[in-house]
């Protein structure tokens, strides 16, 4: 997820999500999404970001930001997600109703919980050997997490509907990474990029189960409903260590340490990007570029907070 522009020599990240046959970028000010028609032409989106967790400051500060980033990625992704699906679905006259994809975002959330709070804690609880439940018990889990959380990445990379999205979330990557390096947003120069980024929402998923077993550690001896609901109720506590963990690793990248620390972090990523197409890179810079219209300005700066 990611990349910079400049405001008084504070540099802004811009961030993005791969939807149905096109790409979300959240800029400054506003976000747009870009969708390919089945007739083959782009059709973009912008809207004004107005709700206070956009535009408060408070939001914007160390550790909140990053659970203001959780609600984010929630929000536009699923009013993205909506208007990318009636994009594809508008010459049979068929839309999906915002009413109809909270239903839909609702049953993935509980299906996520079962899958990625519910089994890890029942596996931990399994394979567990000792009378009390602590530090032991918490790594057992993480790292059932994180098996599961790979398991399923593969599992779903494997269906052709979910490798185009993986496409357009390569080219989303590739599009910022050119962005970010000063070379002009054209598709022979993001053809050139890196589909890999060290601030993707998959490698915030790889910090948040490194995170997690941290936090998590002092709350192993719990009872079994008091342990799954710290769970659910500390998730942003853990999303805004992991935020503040991607963004720094962001700015030592360049460094030995950094190189280092982001190798799980990048490799997790090759299993939800693919190389994408030249049409596919049009769609991702015409998001950008539209995320980007109306700032004032948008000259790129080295990666740093």
């Amino acid at each position: 997820m990611g990349a910079a522009a400049a405001v008084s020599k504070q540099p802004f990240f811009y961030g993005g999500q791969a939807v149905i046959e096109g790409v979300l970028m959240r800029g400054r000010n506003h976000y747009a999404v870009a969708a390919r028609r089945k007739d083959g032409s782009i059709v973009v989106q912008q809207e004004p970001l107005t709700s206070r967790v956009y535009t408060s400051p408070v939001w914007k500060q160390p550790l909140f930001r990053g659970v203001a980033g959780l609600v984010e990625m929630l929000h536009l992704g699923m009013r993205a997600l909506t208007w990318s699906a009636n994009v594809q679905m508008e010459e049979e006259d068929i839309q999906l109703s915002k009413g109809a994809m909270r239903v839909t975002m609702g049953i993935s959330i509980v299906f996520g919980l079962l899958l990625f709070v519910g089994l890890p804690l029942l596996a931990a609880g399994l394979l567990h050997r000792g009378g009390n439940r602590g530090v032991g018990f918490v790594v057992i889990e993480g790292i059932a997490r994180a098996a599961i959380l790979l398991g399923y990445l593969i599992l779903i990379g494997m269906t052709p509907s979910v490798k185009r999205v993986f496409e357009y979330h390569g080219a989303e990557h590739k599009t910022i990474n050119c962005f970010e390096s000063g070379d002009p947003l054209d598709v022979e120069h993001v053809r050139r990029a890196s589909r890999l980024h060290p601030r993707c929402g998959t490698g915030f998923l790889v910090v948040v189960a490194f995170v997690s077993i941290v936090v998590f550690a002092p709350l192993g001896g719990l009872q079994p409903v008091l342990l799954v609901l710290s769970r659910i109720v500390l998730v942003p506590v853990v999303a805004a260590v992991a935020y503040e963990g991607i963004r720094g690793l962001a700015r030592i990248r360049d460094t030995e340490v950094g190189r280092t620390l982001l190798v799980p972090i990048l490799a997790t990523q090759r299993l939800t990007t693919r190389e994408p197409d030249d049409a596919q890179m049009e769609v991702a810079i015409a998001a950008l570029n539209a995320a980007r219209a109306g700032e004032i300005d948008d000259t790129p700066l080295p990666l740093a907070s």
